[in-house]
């Protein structure tokens, strides 16, 4: 993996990007940086799972799951599927199993 070279000769519009970058960037981590939404993504990037699915998983009220799966949501890392009265989560892109399957190897993967 080859990290940027940063240096002084860098233009206004590519520092501009760059802090665009980082914003975004700080915004997913703060998202996935709660214990409970973390562990949602967890569940998450095994496949679909509907929210009292993820509240026996979790061990947790439907509310914590709720509130926890709205922010998700606000930062657009699940999408939710409506099935009559069931509401089904999904991860929205590859991003979150990525990030999942790294964290797995640094802190979960046993030796």
């Amino acid at each position: 993996m080859s990290l940027p070279v940063l240096d002084d000769g860098l233009s206004d519009a590519e520092i501009d990007t760059m802090v665009e970058n980082a914003t975004r960037a700080t915004n997913f981590l703060k998202a996935i940086g709660h214990e409970g939404r973390l562990l949602i993504l967890c569940h998450l990037a095994t496949g679909e799972k509907s929210v009292a699915e993820l509240e026996k998983l979790l061990s947790a009220r439907q509310a914590a799951v709720s509130q926890q799966l709205g922010r998700l949501r606000l930062e657009g890392l699940v999408q939710p599927r409506r099935d009559g009265k069931a509401i089904y989560y999904s991860l929205t892109d590859d991003r979150c199993k990525r990030i999942i399957s790294v964290v797995y190897d640094l802190f979960c993967k046993t030796a």
